[in-house]
């Protein structure tokens, strides 16, 4: 989960709002929302004619960790930072404890089955205390590994803190120096500047610009009774985007072209997925998925954000219902289709898919899921899940490290027409959370996640009768209509988002298509709706379609009335 990774698992409202931990429930109660779709609701796929295998790797004597940066060289991986335990606990003396902290730097030869590690604690206090850190946000800049800010533990002001530095690190002489056990300072080169005061969010590149989007600084100790209680605690999301150009001499570093966007809406999240994307276009940019947590609700966005040189934009008619926090990712573009695929990997989301329906859980639970969201060439953006699911409740707080030969463009966008073999290694599923059930958090201590350490080779193969993935029309539903809660026993609520002003018109019908129940309302405003009425006429079990039109659009959902 990034940020505080799945550490800050739930929201912590900061003090400009209650300064309450606000669980949109009571602790112990799961309210489980099933959506059931409408026949079509879920379509084979066509446009992505491949499968997904998972082959596991175990490196003998292997740590696990989780919410790291990783950087790689020569066929060998170096990962700093993170954690080597598993979800943070509830109590604030526990919570992000000293040795919880990755203290090392680990190299790993995959291919050889070995790894090597190196203590940081050596190191001048400054170095040390952001190398141990958590949520760090990075760029692999050719044989420079960026590490931006992070949070944890600070000797030098006794607390803990989100970290004021940018740290460049030279990835191929720290790899040797780890693996010959004489690890200095001088691999590293640090720039100190409270601009790079972020947790949670990310940092990435499009041409010779730097963007370090998103994120929160927080300071003290973790507190799920909110900001007032005990030592306190600060938090302030950035809510905007930084773009940056980086000069980099060898012996000095500096930030030069400095320009902030804010926004709220685009820009106030955290622990979420960023990923390099080619647009419809053929530029290069990012789009910024889901992340936590709205301002008005203890949950996850649905929707996106497209970033490219020039502007952003939150993606119109598109809503991610799976993998909202961060997880492992992986862009693959074809050139041939202009069509860009991004794959997702577990970590926790506030919907998965059961037996053909769409289960929402507002405790937002971890996950199984992989997903991909594909981008046409006319810019649409529709959500598939795959058939293969993670054999276990993983990926929250992990990444894909690539394969180092893959066809690539220089975003490190995967060039999809240019895998030739029947079976491609995509990388390696390295890290992340496995925990031992969908929702622990209010059980949790200590001894019910741990930090993974079984690799994942991730692997492509190519099929020759289409896609397997199933379509969540949802996704790609403007209206976003949601029947709130399905099953009901006539009573429920219609949940509905208008892009723009609108009338609507409500009906129901019977499966035989006997209207029951019309209402016009007209004038509604842009934004999100709730409709609520008894509908006496459904008191009768069965199922009956709810449709929802606009001037410009219609959805339709099937409700079930139960005994």
């Amino acid at each position: 989960m990034n940020s505080l990774n799945i550490n800050f698992y739930r929201e912590l409202k900061n003090s400009s709002n209650s300064g309450f931990f606000q669980p949109a429930r009571s602790m112990r109660f799961i309210w489980i929302v099933v959506m059931t779709f409408i026949t079509n609701t879920y379509l084979t796929g066509q446009a992505f004619p491949f499968e997904m295998l998972l082959e596991p790797l175990h490196i003998t004597g292997m740590q696990g960790i989780q919410s790291y940066a990783v950087g790689q060289h020569g066929g060998k991986w170096m990962l700093i930072g993170g954690r080597i335990d598993g979800l943070h606990r509830r109590q604030p003396f526990a919570s992000f404890d000293q040795p919880g902290q990755n203290n090392q730097i680990i190299v790993v030869d995959p291919k050889e089955g070995k790894f090597w590690t190196a203590s940081v604690e050596k190191l001048s206090p400054p170095l040390r205390e952001q190398l141990k850190s958590t949520n760090m946000e990075f760029y692999q800049e050719a044989q420079n590994l960026i590490l931006v800010g992070g949070y944890g533990f600070s000797d030098i002001t006794g607390d803990h803190v989100t970290f004021p530095n940018l740290t460049v690190v030279d990835i191929p002489a720290t790899i040797q120096a780890v693996i010959e056990n004489r690890l200095t300072d001088q691999f590293f080169r640090q720039l100190r500047d409270t601009f790079f005061q972020i947790t949670g969010g990310r940092l990435d590149k499009i041409n010779n610009s730097y963007y370090l989007i998103g994120g929160q600084k927080f300071m003290g100790r973790y507190n799920p009774m909110g900001p007032t209680h005990g030592p306190g605690f600060v938090q302030e999301y950035t809510n905007c985007l930084k773009k940056f150009d980086l000069i980099d001499d060898s012996s000095q570093i500096r930030i030069t072209n400095v320009n902030r966007w804010t926004d709220k809406t685009a820009f106030h999240r955290r622990d979420y997925n960023v990923v390099a994307q080619i647009m419809p276009d053929g530029r290069e940019g990012l789009t910024a998925f889901s992340g936590v947590f709205q301002e008005t609700a203890d949950l996850p966005y649905l929707n996106s954000v497209d970033i490219t040189e020039q502007k952003y934009e939150i993606v119109p008619g598109f809503a991610q219902y799976f993998n909202h926090y961060h997880c492992a990712t992986i862009p693959l573009y074809s050139e041939k289709n202009n069509e860009m695929h991004t794959l997702f990997f577990g970590g926790i989301a506030q919907y998965y898919e059961k037996n053909g329906q769409l289960v929402q859980d507002n405790n937002v639970p971890f996950v199984k899921t992989i997903a991909r969201i594909t981008r046409s060439a006319d810019g649409k953006m529709i959500e598939y899940k795959l058939p293969i699911e993670l054999p276990e409740w993983l990926g929250a707080s992990s990444e894909l490290i690539q394969e180092a030969n893959l066809p690539k463009f220089k975003n490190n966008v995967v060039k999809l027409d240019e895998l030739n073999s029947d079976t491609t290694l995509l990388g390696y599923l390295v890290g992340g959370i496995r925990s031992n059930a969908a929702n622990i958090f209010w059980d949790n201590e200590g001894d019910l996640s741990t930090a993974m350490n079984t690799i994942f080779k991730v692997k492509l193969v190519k099929i020759n009768t289409g896609s397997n993935d199933f379509k969540n029309e949802q996704s790609c539903n403007q209206l976003q209509l949601h029947i709130l809660p399905n099953p009901n026993e006539g009573q429920f609520v219609l949940s509905y988002f208008l892009a723009e002003p609108s009338d609507i018109q409500i009906t129901i019908t019977t499966e035989n298509g006997k209207l029951i129940h019309e209402k016009k309302l007209v004038n509604q405003n842009s934004g999100k709706h709730l409709y609520k009425s008894e509908f006496p006429q459904l008191k009768k079990p069965g199922v009956y379609f709810v449709k929802i039109k606009s001037k410009d659009v219609e959805a339709t959902q099937k409700a079930i009335v139960s005994p």
